[in-house]
């Protein structure tokens, strides 16, 4: 009895390791397929890409194979078609990014180098568009970014002064002292209005605004950097209230427990320790905030005089000429030759300067998730 039992158990042994193999072989043979699709799928992509940059009939029959590539593998490993799926939409994005960085230096480069300057001795491509004030690519060909800069300046820091208090404040509200039902309706209401065009905003500044404080002020026609930096602040708002509210957020109760414990107010323990636990998270809104205000550009088009000039005295924020947005927005229509690189020359201001507010954000935001995760 012994012995059948031990026959048993061993053919049982047998076939479950048969069983094993052939489940492993099946798996190898399905990722083997599934990546097989996924690959021809990536090489369609790819030439679907290629295709298109060079305008070819090339598109239409690698976008095909991409198609029915990724159709075969989804109806037949759908799960590892979606991993390749996925990764091959990842490096295409990586990919086109990459591409479109390149793309703006190497069209803003002729500007750079046909605005070289030289410092002891050593040319130093681009110096005259920060050096020079004055932009006139008709009569003298030169070109100057200072004016837009400046107007950009200025109007980025009205917006932050709107924006950052009123954030903050609006963050504070909903996070700490609104009841449920109005913290429901209140925090979608002001996601919405992300959602308007800025063009709406513009609009509303140019007819109302613009008007009231001409007369007001009685200033020569229409567009004052006060008035534009506070429309683009408005808009900054809903970024600054939702990234600082999520912030506020993540500060453990037990520290707001702890503070009340002790005999503390509900202001004392939002100033003394809500704001200081979430400082890093909250100054990282308010740069994001500042980045949206930079990148603004219908609005300040549409406000603007549209001159390349600077204010006098400097510090007048009563006229408001142009920035480095509205720029590019007004003039790229008939802009050629050492003019459109120009404008990709302020492209490349405008993107470094956001790029390193956005970095700058992240790093505040990690350190923040450092501190009060105590992974320090």
């Amino acid at each position: 009895m012994a012995s059948v039992t031990e026959a048993d158990s061993t053919g049982l042994r047998g076939a479950f390791q048969r069983k094993l193999t052939e489940a492993r072989e099946f798996v190898e043979d399905t990722e083997e397929s599934a990546l097989a699709a996924g690959g021809v799928a990536s090489l369609a992509l790819l030439g679907t890409f290629v295709g298109f940059l060079v305008v070819s009939p090339l598109t239409v029959v690698a976008f095909s194979a991409f198609l029915v590539a990724v159709g075969y593998g989804w109806f037949r490993h759908q799960e590892l078609t979606a991993h390749a799926l996925t990764l091959t939409m990842t490096v295409s994005t990586i990919l086109i990014l990459g591409l479109i960085t390149v793309f703006i230096f190497l069209e803003a480069w002729p500007a750079f180098e046909y605005a070289t300057a030289e410092v002891f001795g050593v040319g130093v491509p681009g110096l005259r568009l920060f050096t020079e004030t004055l932009w006139d690519p008709v009569n003298q060909k030169r070109f100057s970014l200072v004016p837009m800069i400046h107007g950009t300046v200025v109007v980025t820091i009205i917006a932050t002064l709107v924006a950052g208090p009123l954030g903050v404040a609006a963050a504070l509200f909903i996070s700490e002292i609104a009841p449920p039902t109005v913290r429901e309706l209140v925090k979608p209401g002001v996601e919405i209005l992300a959602g308007i065009p800025s063009i709406v905003y513009g609009f509303i500044g140019f007819t109302i605004l613009s008007p009231w404080a001409s007369d007001q002020f009685d200033l020569v026609g229409q567009g004052t950097y006060v008035f534009v930096g506070i429309v683009v602040g408005l808009m900054s708002l809903p970024t600054v209230v939702s990234v600082a509210e999520d912030a506020l957020n993540s500060v453990p109760e037990s520290m707001k427990s702890g503070s009340l414990a002790l005999g503390t107010t509900d202001w004392q323990t939002m100033s003394s320790i809500t704001l200081p636990a979430a400082f890093s998270g909250v100054s990282a809104a308010v740069l994001l905030g500042v980045g949206r205000a930079i990148g603004e550009t219908m609005a300040a088009t549409v406000m603007l005089r549209n001159s390349p000039a600077l204010p006098d005295p400097i510090y007048n924020v009563f006229y408001g000429y142009e920035t480095l947005t509205s720029l590019i927005a007004a003039r790229y229509g008939n802009a050629h030759g050492l003019q459109f690189n120009a404008l990709f020359a302020a492209g490349v201001v405008l993107f470094v300067t956001v790029l390193f507010l956005s970095v700058g954000s992240q790093l505040i935001e990690k350190r923040m998730n450092e501190k009060l995760g105590g992974n320090e």
